[in-house]
């Protein structure tokens, strides 16, 4: 399983890339693996201030539906254009072309709090 060292983790599977005050969310390998087959994704949140833990979108598989939780405080700057054609991409790179959101970090010490990969690799395998 794929946990990069360069990412932060949460306990509910997203993942957040830092690059100065923006960032970069997904979900994790592990989490694309439990869900199985993406067929589609619901994000309407574009230009809207959110907080730590709110739902920003919902992502649906062929099994079920599930809530997606913002890592950090911060307001959604740009959805990923390519997942309303190609949600796979998510089952494909979670990491890469699978990114969901854009933000823009309303308090970037709110990162620390998160898992780093050790952490979150006990976690999944607890």
């Amino acid at each position: 399983m794929n946990i990069p060292e360069n990412l932060k983790y949460t306990k509910d599977h997203e993942w957040i890339r830092v690059e100065g005050d923006e960032a970069y969310v997904g979900i994790t390998d592990y989490a694309q693996g439990e869900l199985g087959d993406i067929v589609f994704i619901e994000i309407e949140t574009e230009g809207e201030e959110l907080a730590r833990e709110e739902v920003f979108g919902t992502i649906e598989a062929v099994k079920t539906v599930s809530d997606m939780y913002m890592p950090v405080g911060g307001k959604v700057l740009e959805v990923n254009p390519k997942l309303e054609d190609s949600p796979e991409a998510i089952n494909k790179d979670p990491y890469g072309d699978g990114w969901l959101l854009k933000v823009k970090l309303a308090d970037v010490s709110q990162v620390d709090d998160l898992l780093d990969a050790g952490a979150y690799k006990s976690l999944i395998e607890a």
